[in-house]
């Protein structure tokens, strides 16, 4: 399966798999790069991924290689607005809102890592190819 992408959205569990080093996700990481596509992620998920045990120079190098996007203001008005679309509410939704409003202004095509294909596809759309982990 060939997929192109410019951008790649990266959340809570594809970044925290290449913080720790899944070989399926660093492979597919790899194919991406060698394409050019820019690895994004939202600062939030950050957030999501820091715990006692995370190897931190290990995500810091990681977050080196990312376009870390702020959630502004603005930004977080677009996600609630989705999420009320969507039909969505409360804070098990909140980020994911988030890093799909993120991944919804990125150059496209836009493909996004995630373990939360169902509620990603319900907040993306078709705009966004989304691949599961």
């Amino acid at each position: 399966m060939k997929i192109l992408a410019e951008t790649l959205v990266l959340d809570a569990e594809g970044l925290s798999a290449w913080v720790t080093q899944d070989r399926k996700i660093t492979a597919a990481l790899r194919r991406f790069h060698d394409k050019g596509a820019e690895f994004v992620v939202g600062a939030n998920t950050i957030i999501e991924v820091m715990h006692g045990r995370v190897n931190v120079p290990r995500l810091n190098w990681a977050l080196s290689q990312v376009k870390v996007e702020p959630v502004t203001e603005e930004s977080a008005k677009a996600a609630a607005r989705l999420l009320r679309d969507t039909g969505l509410h409360g804070h098990k939704y909140a980020i994911d809102a988030t890093v799909a409003e993120m991944a919804l202004r990125q150059p496209g095509p836009v493909v996004m890592l995630t373990s939360d294909i169902d509620d990603m596809a319900r907040l993306c759309g078709d705009k966004v190819r989304l691949i599961g982990l």
